[in-house]
């Protein structure tokens, strides 16, 4: 069985799609688990870690006020990541971490809390992001261990988000094939 990076890269060749990740609380980890697969440079466009708050404002174009008011971790926030990323390195999708790896509790939210996000293209008329999908995650463990599990949801989120498109896709596809019934 394939990791779930390898299976990323590999949907994302066939359907000639890229990436790009904006992290926090894992601090590269995201993007080192998807360039240690062999091709990855075909669909990979880079990654920000903005580690700092003032920082996923600066470079990712998360709104100032949310982060004022409600800290770095939030859901929105992540959506917001997700979504500046995707546009800054001019990626079809963009995937977003950010939360509490330990070992103290950071804007009133307890260790082990998570927010990871996925942005992507737009696949209806209406407007409506392909993606866009925030998952809060509550985890327990020790720092490297809610750090790695976050890595692991984010990854399997954006996998969930290309198998929905895919099926969607086959779906309409074999309505085609049968008439449309």
């Amino acid at each position: 069985m394939s990791s779930p990076a390898t299976e990323l890269v590999r949907l994302l060749t066939v359907r000639g799609e890229s990436l790009a990740v904006a992290e926090s609380l894992t601090g590269g980890l995201v993007a080192a688990e998807i360039t240690a697969v062999p091709g990855a440079s075909k669909v990979f466009r880079g990654s920000v870690t903005a580690y700092a708050t003032e920082l996923k404002h600066r470079l990712l174009g998360v709104d100032a006020t949310l982060l004022a008011q409600r800290g770095a971790v939030d859901p929105q926030v992540a959506a917001e990541m997700a979504a500046g990323v995707r546009k800054a390195l001019g990626a079809d999708w963009g995937l977003a971490t950010t939360g509490v790896a330990g070992p103290e509790p950071q804007d009133g939210r307890p260790v082990g809390t998570v927010f990871v996000a996925v942005d992507g293209p737009l696949t209806d008329p209406s407007g409506s992001a392909g993606g866009g999908k925030v998952e809060a995650l509550r985890l327990n463990g020790e720092r490297a261990e809610i750090r790695m599990e976050s890595v692991r949801s984010v990854l399997a989120l954006l996998l969930r988000e290309l198998a929905g498109e895919q099926t969607g896709n086959e779906r309409a596809q074999d309505t085609e094939r049968n008439g449309g019934f």
